[in-house]
């Protein structure tokens, strides 16, 4: 029999599951507040739990706890990276960024990723599964116990396509934002696509006011296609016309998701192509000087063609930032630590 996987379960259903196994509802309460408030590793942690009902759930309920498999500290900007080990053997990996305005943790949505964009290490193994809503949550719990430090910006933009696990994100999201659990601010956690147009329109209509990051990188479909074989799927016309309607419904604006490489994107030509295909758009250019990967050829753009690119979009009346670099030394970029993990297990 599959056991229950608890800790994905919102209250109610977590109450109705409590009854089921022949508990008053009230025990629900306390569970739910020892794996979503209190952060507890194990019911051993549960010191108001009975050892009859400890004993139940561990015969009948699944509880995800993930395991550190390695933590690496940035010395250069205090980053932490983790590796983390679920239950049937696989590595996730999750990043922790210290700014001024808080913590802010980058986690991954899936267990590799099947998109195949050029420039990420995350793709590299393709897809082996899916993270349930507790695996996603726990990178969270893990790395805030870990810390002792609250976290208080949630960004899905690790390994794995959000929109390609979409009813395990939505439940994530329920829970991170529950005023029962950690109740981090909706307003405070982005989820990144790489332009699945179906997921985007399906979250305009969820009634949440999250933050859409849309991985861009190109101002046309040709060079988007070179870069993202998702491009052949859905054209930027779709998927802009998409983020339109996700701005409508929600009043959220987008963040525009860019990285910059060197002889394929960067040069003024695109950034005034880019000025034209934004233009009205309700948003903001975020520029990533790309994080190079032993496995492909692309280079880093140089720094006088990144602040070049940045000047022109500004001078157009499109907001743009440059993202700070964070955790280089660590192989800080989406699936860079994961892949050398398991290259050395091999």
């Amino acid at each position: 029999m599959e056991k229950t996987d608890i800790k994905s379960l919102d209250l109610e259903k977590l109450t109705s599951y409590m009854e089921s196994i022949g508990e008053k509802p009230f025990r629900a309460k306390q569970l739910y507040e020892w794996m979503h408030k209190k952060l507890a590793s194990d019911y051993d942690e549960m010191t108001n739990l009975s050892k009859s009902l400890k004993e139940k759930l561990l015969q009948s309920a699944a509880f995800t706890s993930l395991t550190v498999v390695e933590e690496k500290i940035s010395a250069i900007d205090g980053t932490r990276k983790y590796l983390f080990g679920l239950s049937d053997g696989n590595i996730i990996e999750s990043v922790l960024m210290k700014y001024k305005h808080g913590n802010s943790v980058c986690i991954s949505s899936q267990v590799g990723c099947r998109m195949g964009c050029r420039f990420c290490a995350s793709t590299l193994d393709g897809l082996e599964r899916n993270l349930t809503a507790s695996e996603m949550l726990d990178q969270i719990y893990r790395i805030q116990k870990l810390t002792g430090e609250r976290v208080s910006n949630v960004v899905v933009m690790g390994s794995g396509e959000p929109m390609d696990n979409y009813e395990n994100l939505i439940q994530f999201i329920r829970l991170l934002t529950d005023e029962n659990g950690l109740n981090i601010s909706q307003r405070n956690i982005t989820v990144s696509t790489c332009g699945i147009v179906p997921g985007i329109l399906k979250l305009a209509e969820e009634d949440l006011q999250i933050t859409l990051a849309l991985s861009l990188h190109a101002p046309n479909d040709q060079v988007r296609k070179s870069l993202m074989p998702v491009a052949n799927r859905y054209s930027l016309t779709e998927v802009l016309q998409a983020c339109k309607t996700y701005f409508e419904k929600t009043g959220r604006r987008l963040t525009f998701e860019y990285s910059l490489v060197s002889g394929v994107n960067d040069n003024l030509k695109e950034a005034a192509a880019l000025c034209t295909l934004l233009k009205g758009m309700h948003g903001h250019v975020n520029l990533i000087p790309v994080n190079p990967i032993k496995e492909r050829d692309y280079v880093q753009s140089e720094r006088k063609a990144i602040l070049d690119f940045k000047n022109h979009l500004e001078k157009n009346g499109i907001n743009v930032t440059i993202r700070r670099e964070m955790g280089r030394d660590i192989n800080g970029a989406c699936g860079q630590l994961r892949k050398s993990f398991i290259n050395q297990e091999q």
